[in-house]
């Protein structure tokens, strides 16, 4: 298991990002930190649902930029990860 501070380096924790951009957010609460599961854009001051436009009801920690999701079941060659 990650340590907050491990996770934490895998995000960008000192600024927002673009305006409607979508990234992956670091939310944390109570219990630790967690990545949403789901796209999030930061507009007008408010961390929401790419998809949905809901307001984020989470403390977001950092954002990074979209992984490419893998495939289910399929696997990347060793050494070309």
């Amino acid at each position: 298991m990650a340590t907050r501070k491990a996770r934490l380096e895998e995000f960008v924790i000192d600024r927002t990002p673009a305006s409607g951009q979508q990234v992956e957010a670091l939310a944390e609460d109570h219990v630790g930190t967690y990545i949403l599961p789901f796209r999030c854009e930061y507009a007008n001051g408010k961390w929401r649902n790419a998809e949905t436009g809901e307001t984020v009801q989470a403390h977001v920690q950092g954002w990074r930029e979209l992984r490419p999701q893998r495939q289910k079941g399929i696997r990347p060659l060793k050494g070309l990860q």
